[in-house]
């Protein structure tokens, strides 16, 4: 099977299958949790030095940091999927 890829900012991309989570990281427990996943070497900045703005969790317990807001990467992993559905449903008939 093909796998989807979801783009999180600066030709960095993620399997859309393996994304567990999009978060906004301005709370505490969100800090906590990148540095928890820092220390563990869990960590996988894509921001290239710039704010982050979302954090994506994955099935394999990392932790990756985007530079694109948590809505915009939402609203990409939402139409991937729509568009992985509508595939499905057009080799199913």
């Amino acid at each position: 099977m093909e796998e989807v890829l979801l783009n999180i900012g600066f030709s960095n991309t993620v399997v859309a299958d393996n994304v567990v989570a999009i978060l906004i990281p301005n709370s505490s427990p969100m800090k906590r949790l990148k540095n928890e996943a820092r220390e563990d070497r869990r960590l996988i900045d894509t921001t290239h030095g710039r704010k982050t703005r979302s954090i994506i969790l994955t099935d394999s317990n990392h932790v990756i940091l985007s530079a694109i807001h948590a809505d915009t990467v939402s609203q990409r992993f939402i139409l991937l999927k729509k568009n992985e559905q509508k595939k499905i449903s057009l080799t199913t008939t």
